[in-house]
């Protein structure tokens, strides 16, 4: 299986807006660069570890797309940022032993830029788009009619003189990636004769992923520490792994590469200030002050941005879902809530 990149890009606007976090989901540059350097990607869907549920929906259907000699039905993955779409998507073409051509929907702005990527596809190749409910209303345009049609609807000229010329395209697979499922237009969304949700990982899994990450880097972990580094990751491979390269630095200069234990793994985390449960210290600031200052809430989002220093989208849409997703947090009308699982927390830290 090849991998051709066409103008892949993760969009860093957002990114450029808050401070760069260890537990951030989202893809740092050093990510992928470890991730090709090390090959730690899984090449299978035996390989790849968790989602079991979702991978007998796709590995049924990429036994019958090969067994029938068809492409793929396109396929739209949808979960939170770090839990294994695009690798997901590499699998399968692995799988169906095609090449995979990357890009994002931020990279593909012009009408052109889709039509050069639809047209240098060969029979039954995948195509993968990520941020794919970024894509522009002519991007989608022009795919309605290559995703049901396998075919090319060009308008060539102006006015009174335009004209519409068809163009084939070979039978292809479109894998798209999105955060925001919702955000994806009704008739796209469609399109896609398959529809899987990622999931977060089981501690288990995870602990799968730490010591499968530290066979590839030449780590080893004993005792539970591989436990306990999925244990902080919240719940995300992304994390875990650049977790484990954090132990692996300070483990390399604490001479101790072939003993990395519980305690090392503790050590090397709290010094970047990750605690057990995963949090770090915008999660522990914004708890203390919904705890300290304002007597755990209902606390208006504007007021802690204010008190925090930090933008209200950033803490809408990086800190408090974590949060909520483990029960230390809630919404209501009148404001954030601290629960009392989240006051414990904070008092035994």
């Amino acid at each position: 299986m090849a991998i051709v990149s066409s103008g892949f890009s993760h969009d860093n606007s957002s990114d450029a807006k808050r401070k760069s976090r260890l537990v951030d989901p989202s893809s740092l540059k050093e990510d992928s660069k470890i991730i090709k350097e090390d090959s730690l990607r899984p090449k299978s869907l035996d390989e790849f570890i968790g989602q079991s549920a979702l991978k007998e929906v796709l590995e049924i259907s990429v036994k019958a797309a090969l067994y029938r000699k068809e492409a793929l039905d396109h396929v739209l993955l949808y979960g939170p940022p770090g839990l294994g779409k695009t690798t997901m998507a590499l699998v399968l073409a692995n799988e169906l032993g095609v090449k995979c051509r990357i890009s994002s929907a931020p990279a593909l702005e012009r009408p052109r830029d889709i039509v050069g990527l639809l047209m240098n596809l060969q029979t039954n190749e995948l195509l993968f788009v990520d941020e794919i409910h970024r894509l522009s209303s002519a991007a989608e345009e022009l795919l309605y009619t290559a995703l049901e049609d396998c075919r090319l609807d060009l308008t060539i000229g102006k006015g009174t003189t335009a004209r519409t010329r068809a163009i084939d395209l070979p039978r292809f697979t479109l894998v798209g990636a999105t955060t925001r499922p919702a955000s994806i237009s009704s008739p796209l969304r469609d399109r896609f004769g398959i529809t899987q949700r990622f999931d977060y990982y089981q501690l288990q899994d995870l602990k799968g992923i730490v010591e499968r990450t530290a066979s590839f880097l030449g780590l080893s972990l004993i005792d539970d520490a591989s436990l306990e580094i999925a244990r902080r990751c919240r719940g995300t491979p992304r994390i875990a792994n650049r977790l484990l390269r954090r132990v692996r630095d300070f483990a390399t200069v604490k001479q101790r590469m072939n003993h990395i234990d519980v305690s090392l793994v503790d050590e090397s985390l709290k010094m970047h200030r990750v605690d057990d449960r995963g949090l770090d210290q915008l999660d522990r600031s914004f708890l203390s002050i919904l705890f300290n200052t304002y007597e755990g809430g209902p606390v208006g989002l504007e007021t802690l941005s204010a008190a925090l220093g930090e933008d209200s989208a950033t803490l809408e849409s990086v800190v408090e879902p974590f949060l909520l997703q483990i029960g230390f947090l809630k919404r209501t009308p009148r404001g954030r809530i601290l629960t009392l699982e989240g006051q414990k927390h904070l008092l035994g830290a």
